[in-house]
């Protein structure tokens, strides 16, 4: 890995791990609550999909390339 600072990526990943975390927490609260607007819990899900690519980006930054 060349000029990439893994530090820096495993912090950033464990920060957006806990702002997923904290968004399935809500959008399961606002699910269970039969006065939710809709449209705050659809945001929340796009938001959290969002979150979901950009981890795996990021990891797949911190997986090593093989030469063949």
């Amino acid at each position: 890995m060349t000029g990439i600072p893994t530090q820096g990526i495993r912090s950033k990943l464990e920060q957006l791990r806990v702002e997923h975390r904290d968004l399935d927490m809500a959008i399961s609260r606002l699910a269970d609550d039969p006065h939710t607007n809709e449209l705050q819990l659809k945001r929340l899900k796009k938001r959290k999909l969002q979150l979901k690519d950009y981890i795996a980006k990021l990891e797949s930054l911190l997986i090593p390339d093989l030469d063949a």
